[in-house]
């Protein structure tokens, strides 16, 4: 198994490589000046000439590109156009939320997705298998924009004089802070230094931060904020989750050992636990590992639409910016991030079924 990862993450690295590239350049064929998206409209040819030349957007692409790739092996992100501060900082700053908000997502698209997808499969051809079905389509191909504003329409305004009233924006409601927890264990930490960045990380993680400084308070509020964002972006997952895993046990039930269990008299809700969907999850873990590279691109838009400072809405606002440097960054540690996850999925074929080596 070592020999396995190593090889694979040894070609994750072309992978990457060609990642950035193709980012490199498409971000350079979107339309517009850098200059005239940072400054205004009405800056001048000469102030421009001078922002092009700072940033090194006078010269050929190709020397560009040297001067980034040169910059990356070095551990060097850039600095960010708009703000002027480095990538990595705004990268430690924005993807805690994204975190939370992809974690949540998944555990509802797993949570609901798996079991309804089971009761299909038992029940093939029921009136259940049929809702099932028709709302797996409709959760596939419904737009994330579209979702995100009718729930944070139904719940915060239909519904605002009602217990079941929801924020439609944010992360905490205004007067909350989460303290860092490192601030309350009292630890001596120095400013502008890579631990104190890390701990920072760690404690824009709300939800972690107010477990371990015990402020309910704020995981309350902090969750509550995160059940319509968490909402809209399961839906593609947990409808793909769903059809997966109806059409995983289906397969599984038709076995032989599965009639072989029945028929020696075991517990149906044993049969279909441990011997049907033991033998189900490969697929099943499989569609789960491309779904997180799905709640990642889907938070652009869930990000934008719920007003939360992430790795989406950076994006968005990078892009609008002309921002090369956060683009480029925020691109390539997703894709590094999306690269691990199936290399963990392969990796657990082995624990799911010991029958499977990897060579």
């Amino acid at each position: 198994m070592t020999q396995y990862t190593l090889r694979r993450l040894l070609l994750a690295i072309p992978v990457l490589l060609g990642i950035l590239v193709v980012t490199f350049v498409i971000a350079r064929m979107i339309p517009g000046d850098p200059c005239r998206a940072i400054l205004g409209e009405k800056a001048t040819v000469e102030v421009c000439e001078r922002f092009n030349e700072e940033y090194g957007f006078n010269k050929p692409i190709y020397v560009q590109f040297g001067i980034y790739m040169n910059d990356i092996l070095h551990g060097n992100f850039g600095d960010s156009i708009r703000f002027s501060r480095p990538v990595v900082l705004i990268l430690m700053e924005r993807l805690p939320m994204t975190i939370e908000l992809g974690i949540s997502a998944l555990i509802l698209a797993v949570l609901i997705g798996i079991p309804i997808g089971i009761l299909a499969a038992i029940k093939r051809n029921s009136i259940w298998d049929v809702m099932v079905m028709i709302g797996a389509n409709i959760g596939i191909s419904m737009p994330v924009y579209w979702l995100g504003l009718m729930l944070a329409y139904f719940f915060a305004l239909v519904l605002k004089d009602t217990p079941f009233w929801l924020p439609p924006t944010g992360r905490l409601t205004a007067g909350l802070a989460a303290t860092p927890f490192y601030e309350l264990l009292n630890w001596d930490v120095q400013k502008e230094t890579f631990k104190y960045y890390f701990l920072e990380f760690i404690s824009n993680l709300y939800i972690f931060n107010s477990i371990i400084t015990g402020n309910w308070e704020v995981l309350k509020d902090a969750i509550k904020h995160l059940i319509l964002p968490s909402l809209a972006l399961s839906t593609i997952p947990l409808a793909m989750i769903a059809r997966m895993t109806r059409s995983s046990m289906l397969e599984v039930l038709r076995q032989d050992y599965i009639r072989t269990a029945r028929a020696k008299g075991l517990v149906e809700r044993l049969v279909i636990l441990k011997h049907a969907l033991r033998n189900a999850l490969l697929p099943i873990v499989t569609i789960i590992g491309l779904e997180i590279g799905v709640l990642f691109s889907g938070a652009v838009l869930t990000e934008t639409i719920f007003g939360l400072a992430g790795v989406g809405t950076a994006m968005y606002e990078a892009i609008t910016a002309r921002d090369f440097p956060i683009i480029q960054g925020f691109v390539i540690v997703i894709a590094a991030f999306y690269v691990l996850v199936n290399l963990l999925v392969d990796l657990s074929y082995v624990f799911i079924d010991p029958r499977i080596r990897l060579e």
